[in-house]
Order: structure tokens, then sequence, then C-alpha cells
């Protein structure tokens, strides 16, 4: 669907032959734990009242949002998701425990616009729905605690060294779910906002819509590449026929060295799809399961 702050990611042009898609939290910046832990958990407690259940509540959030093969979902489906799993789990049906019901919320993250702050609040003034309020008040705490907590956290070691080397021959612009400002602010902090053309955040609609706008169609086959953490990102990456690089929950690290001395120079010459790119992705699939660990 489109939305009209998507006309920037039209309007891009190329400047260089190759083109590099970047997510930011969790996979430039070592940002996922602290913002999950310290800055939406404690808030979906509080707000959805689920201090009775908040250690179920926290491993639940915890499983989708870190843990899993939905890491790095948007936050309002990823809200769903974690009250679904509450509502099944035993110890909180044992406690009488009322899940909150959200048909309204539903309904907006199924309603095919770019699922923000922005949109959100749209939807609350439109209808008045008190569910959709207390949503966007709960969404407004976490970025609130995130400008407050989520300070001096540096992108992972070889970020900005793959940055120098990316530059030279490609386009390189950020695709996240997190809110542009966030991204705008932490890119800034740390001197990174030189290395890239375009920071899409969540108001800019989807992962998939970012890169079929920015760069369908400008670039040659094979001159595309999207670097994420989660299965989210390579989903985006095929459904715009691109090439994928894993940072490996956990091993961070060890994926930007291996990029940075391996993978950016396959990529520039043609020799990083086929075999490579698969055990890449074999041995990143193995890390986020679909299980949650109570159920297994």
């Amino acid at each position: 669907m489109a939305h009209s702050g998507q006309e920037v990611l039209k309007a891009f042009k190329p400047k260089h032959d190759f083109f590099v898609g970047l997510d930011s939290d969790g996979c430039v910046f070592d940002s996922m734990e602290i913002k999950h832990k310290e800055c939406f958990i404690p808030n979906i407690i509080k707000y959805w009242d689920l201090q009775p259940v908040a250690k179920y509540a926290r491993e639940a959030a915890e499983f989708v949002n870190l843990y899993s093969k939905w890491r790095g979902t948007n936050r309002f489906p990823a809200l769903l998701m974690v009250f679904d799993l509450l509502k099944e789990r035993p110890e909180v049906q044992r406690r009488g425990v009322k899940i909150p019901e959200v048909p309204s919320l539903r309904e907006y993250v199924n309603s095919g616009v770019p699922l923000s702050n922005a949109t959100l609040k749209e939807a609350v003034e439109k209808t008045g729905d008190p569910i959709l309020k207390k949503t966007l008040e709960w969404s407004e705490a976490v970025n609130r605690t995130i400008a407050d907590i989520v300070k001096g956290v540096p992108p992972f070691p070889y970020v900005r060294e793959s940055l120098e080397k990316l530059r030279e021959k490609a386009d390189i612009i950020v695709v996240s779910q997190t809110p542009t400002e966030a991204l705008e602010r932490e890119w800034k902090e740390h001197d990174l906002d030189k290395y890239v053309a375009l920071i899409a955040g969540q108001e800019l609609g989807t992962k998939t819509e970012h890169l079929r706008l920015a760069a369908g169609g400008k670039y040659p086959e094979g001159h595309m590449l999207m670097v994420g953490d989660a299965p989210g990102d390579l989903k985006a990456a095929r459904a715009n026929n691109m090439l994928f690089y894993p940072i490996n929950p956990g091993h961070e690290e060890e994926s930007w060295q291996r990029f940075y001395e391996e993978a950016i120079d396959r990529f520039f010459e043609g020799t990083y799809a086929g075999e490579y790119e698969r055990k890449l992705i074999e041995e990143f699939e193995k890390l986020l399961p679909e299980v949650p660990p109570w159920k297994r």
C-alpha cells in the first residue's frame, strides 16, 4: 500500500552499481537486548496490567523479539504474539489472569498501512477506540524510555570498517522497523550517518517495501544485498530478488568480521551467490527457533 512518506524511497537514485540495505537494531548496533529488556518489556507489563504474570510476560516477549524467528518484527504484531503466547500458557491460566483481548489492534495490524505511531495516532483520532489509544500510549512510553536509557551503545566491531569498504562501490541505506527519529539519533551519535544515503524507518512501510521502492529495477541482478539479523530481513531480501548476509544473533562480532574480511569482496566480485550464501543462511536459520522453550 502506498504511503505519502514513501516518495523519498521512490525518488532514490543510484550513484553506484551496487546496493546494500542494512538493518539497524541488533545488526549494526548491539541494542536489541537493552531496548527490549529495559524499555519494551517493562512497559508491556505496566501498560497491559500483566504484573501478576510478569515472569511469563517477560519470557514470551523475549522469545518473540529476541530469540525466535520473529526477531525484528514490528512492535505491534510482536505485541499481539506476546498476548497470544500468554493466553496459551497453563501457568497464566491457573492464575486466572485475563490477557487483553485486542480486536481493534489486530484489525489495525492487518489494515495494510505502515505500522507506526503516526498511523496509529490517525486511527485513534478517527475511531476513538480505547484499545488503540492504550496501544499508542504504550508505544509512546517505549520511545520515551528508549530515548532516556539507550545511549552510548556502539556499533559492533567491524561495522565501521565494513561501511568504509562498502561505500567505495555501493549505495547504502538503512532498512528498519525502528522509528526514524531513533534511527537518525543513533546513527548520528556514532558518526555513521555519513556512510548512508537514506534512513528508512517504520513510518515508510515494511522492509520489503523499503527495498522494492529504493532499489527495485535500479540495479543489475546480483548487485543488491540485504544485511540483517532476523528472518524478516531474509524474507524482505528474497521478496526483492536480493542476496542476503546474516548477522547471527549471539555471534555478531564474528559475523561482521567475516563480512568485512570475506563476504564484501565476494559480493563485489560476483562469487557471493550460490553455495557460499546458502551455507551462511543455513547456519543463521538454526539459531532462531519457531517453538518457545517452554513448549519443547
